[in-house]
């Protein structure tokens, strides 16, 4: 049977319309990048991530022979930079975000449209934070125990600096608050810079976040207690929240894109930050901040972020934090 005249004629314009399609699509993957990159940052800079970020962008940028431009949009416990670009950019690999723990648990605060697991493309895993509870070293507690000791005898006096309501380590906080019957005063700012200000301006008593290092090897701050699986070679005298109370809050970030990525950017991208995770000058940026290497590639990447947003739902219900 024939088709008709004016359907065939459809057709043909969507067989064309289609091969078109393909060949631009190829096309794109072939010259890609032909321009620069925006890397969204979602905290402040000079931040710990912040300074993390702009080493990665630039070794990946001399990888992929174009600029990779680190933009902040900090808010939302890390999690408004990544929602807003999953809503407004375009797939084509010139938008790209840090993802931080708190893109999981936004959703489970508030009422959103955001799907972290559906609306992104995970590209890899880079790194993660080294979190733990820092003091003054003119402080009157050398240990975590004296530290807990005075809060418990003190309910409310005892401020911790955190970045931001919601984020990972205002959660972790609340969860020992919870545990050891202590009410803290979380003082939250905008990012992990201001919360190391306030800590050393004396503004708060403790800082919960990576340790600031510079101001540890100054003899200015001294960690209490690390939340990671194995103590730190950098203070290898401090306990972990694993030893004392079998808590692990690690905080794995990594890189990812819009939903519907063509797969051979998303290669391209993968091979060029991979690549920069072994440069000695992004190595060196990690260790300066206190962060540590975690590879993961793009589908393990997605299937650890599917159960880190069933962890993050639990912790959510179990801390009444829904609003």
């Amino acid at each position: 049977m024939l088709m008709p005249r004016h359907q065939s004629v459809v057709a043909v314009f969507a067989i064309a319309w289609f091969a078109c399609l393909s060949g631009v699509r190829a096309q794109t993957a072939e010259v890609f990048p032909d321009r620069s990159i925006t890397l969204i940052c979602p905290w402040t800079p000079g931040g710990n991530t912040d300074i993390a970020l702009r080493a990665l962008a630039d070794v990946t940028s001399r990888n992929l022979g174009k600029r990779i431009v680190v933009d902040n949009r900090p808010g939302a416990g890390g999690a408004l930079g990544p929602q807003n670009m999953a809503a407004s950019a375009k797939p084509d690999g010139y938008t790209l975000s840090q993802i931080p723990l708190g893109v999981f648990r936004l959703p489970h605060i508030v009422k959103t449209a955001f799907d972290p697991i559906n609306d992104l493309t995970w590209i890899l895993n880079v790194a993660g934070y080294e979190f733990g509870v820092s003091v003054r070293t003119d402080s009157p507690w050398k240990t975590w125990d004296e530290f807990i000791a005075y809060a418990k005898a003190n309910p409310g006096k005892v401020s911790f600096a955190s970045p931001g309501i919601g984020t990972s380590l205002h959660l972790t906080m609340e969860d020992l608050s919870g545990r050891l019957g202590i009410q803290w005063l979380h003082v939250p700012y905008k990012g992990s810079a201001d919360a190391v200000t306030a800590l050393r301006s004396g503004q708060v008593m403790a800082q919960a976040g990576s340790p600031p290092w510079e101001l540890v090897d100054a003899g200015q701050a001294r960690p209490l207690v690390m939340w990671g699986d194995n103590r730190t070679p950098r203070a290898p005298s401090v306990p972990t929240l694993k030893e004392l109370y079998g808590i692990v809050a690690n905080s794995p970030w990594g890189i990812a894109g819009p939903k519907g990525m063509d797969t051979k950017i998303v290669k391209i991208l993968h091979d060029a930050f991979r690549r920069a995770m072994d440069d000695p000058v992004f190595v060196k940026a990690l260790d300066r901040v206190g962060m540590s290497p975690y590879y993961m590639a793009g589908d393990d990447y997605l299937q650890w972020a599917r159960r880190a947003a069933e962890d993050e739902k639990r912790a959510v219900e179990r801390l009444g934090l829904k609003q």
